[in-house]
């Protein structure tokens, strides 16, 4: 399948992984184009069946992403504010909505909407060096990208307060601690440990992913007794696939499933 990609946003295929490179120098920001982009390139993965997982980059040693570049908002102007909203909600959540697992490499400074993408991942992954914050307050303004709910589901409203409403920076380690991020590693290291571990999700069958990945976000938005209903009924739909077939019999096989997804 042929891409469509820019300077923006590179993309390369390797082993059923997309990995997505943000290269906007110097701080990998986010602009109206690449936002569009981001969504385009999700949707285009999602119908790629060769496609189980991704990662999101930025180029460069310094920044994974400064988020958004503030002169958009410099003038006031709630038209423009309006559709910026729009734009980056609809990239990050096309991100979070991915089928398959997205996993972030936060090689560098993680800032605002460059952290808001990192939060629509499924796991994080930062280097040792790395700062993560979300300081929109500090200019009047409040994370519109999906911050303010995914960071609360994932380190608790206390941190969450913490970094938005006390404009708290995060290192790496401290990150790691409260459950921002799942892993730590060395300068220079993000990308490699990111896609071996995008690599591994071939072992799973595609399908069974989609479905776990689904009950598993749907405790942010129902009751604990419509995410067990929903276990039983794409634990059923999964018997629609030929991949439940290939996998449990290459199981009793001793031999390794050929996913079709």
């Amino acid at each position: 399948m042929e891409y469509e990609q820019d300077s923006a946003i590179q993309v390369d295929i390797k082993n059923h992984v997309a990995i997505l490179t943000m290269n906007n120098p110097p701080a990998n920001t986010w602009t109206e184009s690449s936002l569009k982009l981001l969504t385009k390139l999700v949707g285009q993965l999602n119908k790629d069946k060769e496609i189980y997982a991704l990662v999101i980059t930025g180029s460069g040693e310094k920044f994974f992403s400064a988020g958004a570049d503030l002169n958009l908002f410099a003038s006031g102007d709630k038209a423009v504010a309006m559709d910026m909203a729009h734009i980056f909600g609809e990239a990050f959540e096309a991100l979070s909505a991915f089928r398959g697992v997205s996993i972030a490499a936060i090689n560098g400074y993680a800032m605002g909407g460059g952290l808001e993408v990192a939060l629509a991942c499924d796991i994080r992954i930062a280097e040792q060096q790395a700062l993560m914050a979300l300081p929109e307050a500090k200019v009047g303004l409040l994370p519109c990208a999906g911050g303010t709910q995914n960071l609360t589901a994932l380190v608790g409203e206390g941190w969450a307060k913490r970094v938005i409403l006390c404009g708290e920076q995060l290192s790496a380690d401290k990150a790691l601690s409260i459950g921002l991020v799942e892993e730590v590693v060395e300068k220079g290291q993000a990308r490699e440990v990111a896609i071996n571990l995008a690599e591994s999700v071939s072992n799973q069958s595609p399908s069974s992913v989609a479905a776990c990945k689904t009950l598993i976000q749907n405790h942010r938005v129902e009751p604990l007794h419509v995410g067990l209903t929903k276990e039983r009924e794409l634990f059923l739909k999964l018997f629609n696939t030929e991949d439940q077939v290939e996998g449990v019999n290459a199981f009793l096989e001793k031999r390794k499933p050929n996913w079709k997804n």
